[in-house]
């Protein structure tokens, strides 16, 4: 489990265990063992630029440092990945959500366990704030307030594992949306079992992102799985990001952690719900009004 749930923030801020503490982001530690134009579909490889990954890239960084855990810099891509905080920015991150393209321009993409516990019917989250790009205390981006939240009705009443993904949309701030603002990923389904992915997200000990590049396996026909160190506790619905688009600084969304073992149990493997029809009808009701 890669959240940390609001009762128990303080006890696990203060040590490192297994999927609920969080020992920061290590730099070089390994394991042992602008818009989108659409919201599916593949993006572009394109030439190589100081902020931005061609898919050819990431391979290769896969294939030199694959399962390398470090800072993440501040860069464009990264800025679309934010922490998820209770109250606000002066208060406690418990999760990683990101920015997905959409036609309300104003959609983030998480763990459904993140913001929706089973059983407690539908809702919206004006408790909660999404900070993009925050660092060291830092809100470069600003502060988003959370509206309504869209889970599927399978976790809504047990649970689903195979359904741990949530869309929730953000309030608009100084009369501007967040994907106005920042741009967004796109949001890829049914693009199969091995990719290359990066993977950002932000440790609830910690004030800065973390990241890895690596390819992703098939765990089940309905799960995913990654093995990246040192993702803990807070890193619940961190973006697992494809076909990095540097034209526009953004890439596809084909997985978040959580999932089986609501993304892990230990640090160092991560999972995330497959993102297929089921995902793409889940997106479909999210933006409907949006």
């Amino acid at each position: 489990m890669r959240r940390v749930g609001y009762a128990v923030l303080a006890v696990a801020l203060a040590g490192s265990v297994a999927g609920c503490g969080s020992s920061g982001g290590t730099s070089g530690s390994t394991p042992g063992g602008a818009s989108g134009a659409s919201a599916t579909g593949n993006g572009t490889s394109g030439g190589a630029s100081a902020h931005g990954w061609t898919r050819d890239r990431l391979k290769a960084a896969v294939a030199r440092h694959g399962g390398t855990t470090r800072t993440a810099k501040a860069t464009p891509l990264n800025s679309l990945v934010g922490a998820v905080f209770t109250s606000g920015a002066d208060g406690d991150h418990f999760c990683t959500a990101s920015v997905v393209d959409s036609p309300g321009r104003n959609l983030i993409v998480t763990a459904a366990h993140c913001l929706a516990d089973p059983g407690a019917g539908a809702r919206t989250r004006g408790d909660l704030v999404f900070v993009p790009g925050y660092r060291d205390g830092d809100t470069p981006n600003g502060v988003w307030q959370l509206g309504t939240v869209t889970v599927d009705p399978s976790w809504e009443s047990s649970g689903n594992q195979d359904m741990d993904v949530a869309f929730a949309t953000v309030q608009p701030l100084n009369g501007q949306q967040v994907q106005q603002v920042l741009g967004a990923n796109k949001l890829g389904t049914d693009r199969g079992y091995q990719l290359p992915v990066k993977v950002t997200g932000y440790p609830s000990s910690g004030d800065a992102p973390i990241t890895c590049a690596n390819n992703t396996t098939e765990q089940s026909p309905t799960q995913l799985r990654i093995d990246c160190p040192d993702y803990t506790g807070g890193t619940s619905g961190s973006p697992w990001v494809t076909d990095l688009d540097p034209a526009t600084h953004t890439g596809t969304v084909v997985g978040v952690i959580g999932g089986y073992q609501e993304g892990g149990d230990t640090p160092d493997t991560s999972y995330s719900s497959y993102f297929g029809d089921q995902v793409q009808a889940l997106y479909q009701q999210a933006t409907t009004g949006s």
